[in-house]
């Protein structure tokens, strides 16, 4: 897995009690941030309106296939790539039959 540095500021408070969990867990700062985070997204991705949100972007191609794929599962993702399509080539006819 690639990685990539990011810089962002935090409270001090939170520094510090990143800072003493790290010691405590024998981790760096950056491996507690980075498990937090993953932790996070996970609980966070689970969630209905997260999921429905992360296919409103891909249906307004904000969001590439392999990312929504990601968030929702192999599965669930192709019903909504074929949904797109399908919606797609609605809009394509309508735009046809408009300019009879």
């Amino acid at each position: 897995m690639s990685t990539r540095k990011v810089n962002f500021r935090l409270p001090e408070e939170l520094v510090t009690h990143a800072d003493i969990a790290a010691e405590v867990t024998h981790k760096n700062r950056t491996e507690l941030l980075i498990e937090a985070l993953r932790e996070y997204l996970k609980e966070i991705e689970s969630e209905e309106s997260f999921q429905e949100a992360v296919v409103e972007l891909y249906l307004a191609d904000e969001l590439d296939f392999e990312i929504l794929t990601d968030i929702i599962g192999r599965q669930d993702a192709e019903a909504v790539r074929t949904s797109k399509q399908l919606l797609d080539q609605g809009d394509d006819l309508a735009d046809k039959l408009a300019d009879l």
